[in-house]
Parts: C-alpha cells; structure tokens; sequence
C-alpha cells in the first residue's frame, strides 16, 4: 500500500439534515506528517503540504511532486515555502528542547569532535543539530539539522540537511543569531523535510495562520 490515509472531516450544516462528509487525504508512506493532495492546476503533478487543507493552498505548499515518494528528480520546491520555514527556524529553533539540549553538550569540557567533520573523505558528516566551530566553554555555533538523516554523534550534517546554525555562548545557552545556511534541500536521496516535533508543530500553526489570513482577503 503506498499511501497511509488521513480524514479530514468536513461539516456541513442545513437546517435539520446536518451531516458530516469524510474526505480522504493520502499522506506520505516515509512521513504521516506530509500531505499528498491533487494539484489543483496540474492534474499531472501532485502536491506536498503540511497542512489538511482540501482544496490545498498551493502558496503554502513544499512543492510539487511527478512521483510518490518524491525525489530530487521529481520534485520541484515552491519558492515561497523556503521563506516561510526559515522565519518559523529563526523565531523558535532558539526553544527547541532538541537544540537546548545539544547546545549543553556543546559547552561540555570535551565539547564535540570538531575535527571529525568527514565521512570516508568525503562530504561532511554530523549530529542531528552539531557544532560548527567553540566548544569547551569558548562558545561558537550549532547546526540545526533535519532529522530525515541522523548522522552520527559528533560529526557535522551534510550541507544539504542544515537548516541554519544559532550562536552558544561558553555556559552552553543559545545567544540566538539563527544564520541561515543556504544550503538546505527539501528532498534529497533520504527522503523528505523532517522536522523536530516541537519546530513541525510551531511551523504547522504558522502555515494555519498564513492559511487564515489568505481565506479572509479573498
């Protein structure tokens, strides 16, 4: 089976033949939190969101799809997506108990095998949100990563998995200062954006939001 299945519940009130009607919305079989939804201008490209929505918004979308799963090949990012994610990344990722919790690490005597930052001499590896430079109680930056592809403890994510890094001070509290990376890719050979619960659920409310505002100009 490809696709797992959602409902979304769509009420429709009448005066005493109130009924509800349950559309189905496929979800991506690698990620239950993406929605897989019919392009509503191109019948022969699907589109990926992260929002319920059905007629989905396709301003909102993370781009459009010609094969599900998606691929590098098949997919093409919607230019107003990237904008959307680093604003929610830049506000909260500072709050997320994932990166409190690797900045700590960061401040540690050790600190993180900065030098180690290679796979086999090529590419570079890393930890799920990892340091770029400090350490020791000097203070420097962290990387915050997606999750599709968890590398290993103490090597630094692949460019195309960095979402942006945020400055540590030497007692291991984030300063803030989210730098976006400009290397991040929404698809890739391992799959699919994949956010930490807390920055999915901050992005989703932000993307409702968005979605609101839209429904009341038009």
């Amino acid at each position: 089976m490809l696709y797992r299945t959602a409902l979304q519940r769509v009420c429709l009130p009448t005066s005493k033949t109130a009924f509800s009607v349950a559309r189905a919305l496929s979800t991506l079989p690698n990620n239950p939190h993406i929605y897989v939804a019919k392009h509503p201008l191109d019948p022969s490209r699907s589109l990926l969101t992260l929002l319920p929505t059905d007629p989905p918004n396709v301003d909102l979308s993370l781009g459009t799809t010609t094969s599900v799963p998606p691929k590098p090949d098949s997919f093409t990012e919607n230019r107003h997506f990237h904008p959307i994610l680093q604003s929610v990344l830049s506000t909260h990722a500072v709050n997320d108990p994932l990166v409190k919790q690797q900045a700590s690490a960061f401040a540690s005597p050790g600190g993180f095998n900065l030098g180690s930052n290679k796979r086999s001499g090529d590419g570079a590896g890393g930890a799920n949100h990892q340091a770029g430079m400090g350490g020791g109680n000097k203070g420097g930056w962290i990387h915050v990563s997606d999750e599709r592809n968890p590398p290993d403890w103490g090597r630094i994510a692949w460019p195309e998995d960095i979402f942006g890094s945020l400055e540590v001070d030497g007692d291991g509290q984030l300063v803030g200062n989210w730098q976006d990376s400009g290397t991040y890719r929404i698809v890739t050979r391992e799959g699919i954006l994949g956010l930490s619960p807390y920055l999915r659920t901050k992005l989703v409310e932000h993307l409702k939001e968005l979605e609101n505002e839209i429904k009341q100009r038009d």
